[in-house]
């Protein structure tokens, strides 16, 4: 049986305002005490243990620091995903990067997780220094990679929708499409593992939460082929999908205020509830070992040690 992995990037709604630009985000509107709870049943009811990204910032606070506690008592990984989940860390300095990873750690551990050794950036933002430091900070894994070709469009999306004060310089450009869709170690002497964020064999589209409900906002058979022909495009081209998931992914427009924007917001939350158990059980029967990505990892890495500078799955992505 083939391996697949599911994370979590628990981007709070105070986030996703701020690099959309609506000053509401200065109020730290939060959707956690919803969206967690949720989120774990999910999980529990299919028996699957994840990795979910935290966002430093919110590990502070008292429904971030229950939501961390909640998660790993559940058994599932906790992860890095930055102190103040800025998009744009390719701009930030070596120091002010190396600040974002050790205030998050800190605040990871006081809200009862582990120290992490997982990473993802925000806006799949990653550089050098951010992976040098890294590495010198005894992480074992990057999963901060979307080999796509939409990102362009995906920026044009956002720029025509966000109010003047959005950020602009967002989710990369055309090149993206020749990164790697399965896993690698980066050639950077750091020997970190690169864990992408799958996206559609050959075709190099995404096939992850928020893009899926967009497709089921416009037909849920729709939906569920794409899902289903990119499942068995990753076996044949033996690609491992890792598939990330975001909280939107269960709440309605209702649970997120501000947020109409988002992809398939116009779903129902009990809808979104139902689709993404069947997304789940779709990765078992196409016949995938469902796991988090730090899990996945751990098994990539042996057979990352043969083929140091090169993919693990030699048929491509």
């Amino acid at each position: 049986m083939s391996t697949a992995s599911v994370s979590l990037d628990l981007d709070n709604l105070w986030a996703y305002l701020k690099t959309h630009g609506d000053p509401e985000w200065e109020r730290r509107p939060s959707y956690l005490r919803t969206a967690v709870p949720r989120l774990l049943e999910v999980f529990g009811t299919h028996g699957l243990t994840t990795t979910v990204f935290v966002v430093g910032a919110d590990a502070e606070r008292d429904d971030g620091a229950q939501a961390v506690a909640d998660i790993t008592a559940a058994g599932h990984e906790v992860g890095n995903h930055s102190y103040h989940h800025e998009p744009w860390l390719h701009r930030y300095t070596r120091d002010r990067l190396e600040a974002e990873l050790a205030r998050t750690e800190d605040a990871l551990v006081a809200a009862g997780a582990p120290r992490p050794t997982g990473f993802r950036g925000p806006g799949y933002s990653v550089t050098q220094d951010l992976l040098e430091l890294l590495a010198e900070r005894g992480y074992r894994y990057d999963a901060s990679t979307l080999p796509t070709w939409i990102g362009p469009l995906a920026r044009a999306y956002h720029n025509r929708t966000a109010p003047s004060g959005g950020e602009r310089d967002l989710f990369g450009g055309f090149a993206r499409v020749r990164a790697p869709n399965a896993a690698y170690r980066w050639r950077v002497g750091t020997g970190l593992v690169e864990l992408p964020v799958t996206t559609m064999p050959l075709l190099r589209v995404p096939i992850h939460g928020s893009y899926l409900l967009q497709l089921h906002q416009l037909s849920p058979r729709l939906a569920r082929a794409y899902f289903s022909a990119a499942l068995r495009l990753c076996r044949a081209r033996c690609v491992q999908p890792s598939l990330l998931l975001h909280p939107t992914d269960v709440l309605g427009a209702a649970e997120a205020p501000g947020l109409e924007f988002f992809p398939g917001m116009a779903v129902p939350g009990a809808r979104k509830v139902e689709f993404l158990g069947w997304v789940l059980g779709a990765l078992r029967d196409h016949h995938f070992d469902v796991i988090g990505t730090g899990a996945h990892v751990d098994r990539l890495d042996a057979g990352l040690r043969e083929h140091d500078t090169g993919l693990l799955a030699r048929c491509g992505g």
